[in-house]
């Protein structure tokens, strides 16, 4: 790779979900690395306080409220993208519902609430297909556009609850490769990242210290991950380092989902 394929100078993108965690570390990369970034969450406040901390590095950013579960919403978005900065090369679909109530009722299947199934699905699978629905019709008109999807280890496989948040992953995984399918020749790529366990603020209040260590004894790396190993994945998927590179699930895990379940066991009792 040479400085200028992964240089982003020029483009305009849209990080959903950015103002904390895995979206607020791709917003920073992808305006690090030249590109205006709408900054956009339901939280307002946040998503301006982001933009406002790119600003101040000197940085091309704007905060903007959208709920990616309301259509309308998400149109606008994306015209407001076009309006601001005059074009549109890259979304980030990363916004999910991790709000802790819902997080906590999300169960195995015979207990789930349907409530927090549909919820779960409008955000985290219903948000990106609009994303997608509303971002390729202008991204078509100025030659192409990448869209990178924040899937999940989850939804690559079981688990003992989450169903609905491991199905809405599963669904966003193969939203992916349709839209790939259906808009390669028309210069789109579509690709997903499926994070293991990445410490951010959402791991912290959703998940118990006892927990996050089994999850550290299942990972192959010394560490668990970190919000900018994901963004650092999502500005190559971004750029044209990775121009032949679509409808691909690029696992950014650490290696959890890589070695037999018996692996940490058999360790800790060597």
């Amino acid at each position: 790779m040479t400085p200028d394929q992964t240089s982003l100078g020029g483009r305009v993108a849209i990080v959903t979900g950015a103002a904390s965690g895995i979206g607020r570390a791709t917003a920073v990369a992808l305006a690090s690395a030249g590109a205006s970034v709408v900054v956009a969450d339901v939280n307002a406040e946040g998503a301006g306080r982001v933009a406002d901390e790119l600003a101040d590095r000197g940085l091309i950013a704007s905060g903007y409220a959208a709920d990616m579960g309301d259509e309308d919403a998400v149109e606008e978005m994306v015209r407001h993208a076009v309006s601001t900065y005059g074009r549109l090369d890259i979304l980030h679909n990363n916004a999910a519902d991790t709000n802790a109530d819902l997080q906590g009722r999300d169960l195995a299947i015979v207990d789930l609430d349907i409530a927090v199934w549909d919820r779960t699905m409008q955000i985290n699978l219903r948000g990106p297909m609009l994303g997608c629905k509303h971002a390729i019709p202008r991204m078509i008109e100025q030659g192409g556009g990448s869209i990178i999807n924040t899937s999940s280890a989850s939804g690559l496989t079981g688990d003992s609850s989450r169903a609905a948040y491991g199905a809405s992953k599963a669904g966003l995984q193969s939203l992916t490769q349709s839209v790939a399918t259906q808009y390669g020749k028309q210069g789109i790529r579509c690709n997903a990242i499926a994070p293991g366990v990445i410490r951010t603020p959402a791991l912290e209040a959703n998940v118990p210290p006892e927990a996050i260590e089994v999850y550290l004894a299942n990972t192959l790396t010394p560490r668990l991950g970190l919000p900018e190993d994901i963004a650092a994945a999502v500005v190559f998927l971004a750029s044209d380092a990775a121009s032949f590179i679509t409808g691909q699930i690029l696992s950014v895990d650490g290696g959890l989902l890589a070695h037999h379940p018996a692996v940490s066991e058999l360790r800790s009792n060597g």
